[in-house]
């Protein structure tokens, strides 16, 4: 017997994949819209105040909002090897080449970069790999998926996260 519970949020971000051939190497956005689904397996929680659930599907949008949506709605999903964009976005002290070296740092660190540290004061996201639907949907899965354990005892975990770029356009990681 299994139990899933689905939730979605949506966020507008801009991105553009700089080696692609067509017009997505162009600087564009979408209106994303994610869905994380967790499971289950026999049995429900069976006290608290998740008695009955696989998961709050508020501590799940909590999650969502915090892990995604905080760092990139109304932001810039930029790939860290795309300089001439960074080059374009960077604050004009410190220099271009210890601007990129810290958000390097940062994406070294902890997967990703978020910032707002930059020449138009807006958010940026920095990942170390081309924004792709694909690669977000893996990326927001794996920053999920322990707060998922985490805010349900253990009892759930997240099965898989969808990426909707567009109507006719939708990722799907599964690990």
């Amino acid at each position: 017997m299994t139990y899933t519970v689905t939730r979605l949020i949506a966020i507008d971000a801009g991105h553009r994949i700089m080696t692609h051939g067509s017009k997505c190497r162009h600087l564009h956005g979408h209106r994303y819209t994610i869905a994380a689904t967790c499971q289950t397996r026999g049995r429900l929680h069976d006290q608290g105040e998740q008695t009955g659930m696989v998961l709050d599907f508020a501590f799940l949008k909590e999650e969502m909002l915090g892990q995604i949506d905080q760092p990139c709605d109304h932001g810039f999903i930029a790939a860290l090897m795309d300089e001439e964009l960074l080059a374009m976005l960077a604050p004009p002290e410190p220099s271009l080449e210890a601007w990129l070296t810290s958000l390097s740092a940062g994406v070294a660190t902890a997967g990703f970069c978020a910032t707002t540290d930059c020449r138009l004061g807006t958010k940026i996201y920095v990942v170390p790999f081309q924004p792709t639907a694909e690669c977000l949907a893996r990326h927001w899965f794996e920053r999920l998926a322990p707060r998922v354990v985490l805010r349900s005892d253990g009892l759930a975990e997240l099965v898989e996260l969808k990426v909707e770029e567009t109507p006719n356009n939708i990722a799907t990681y599964r690990p």
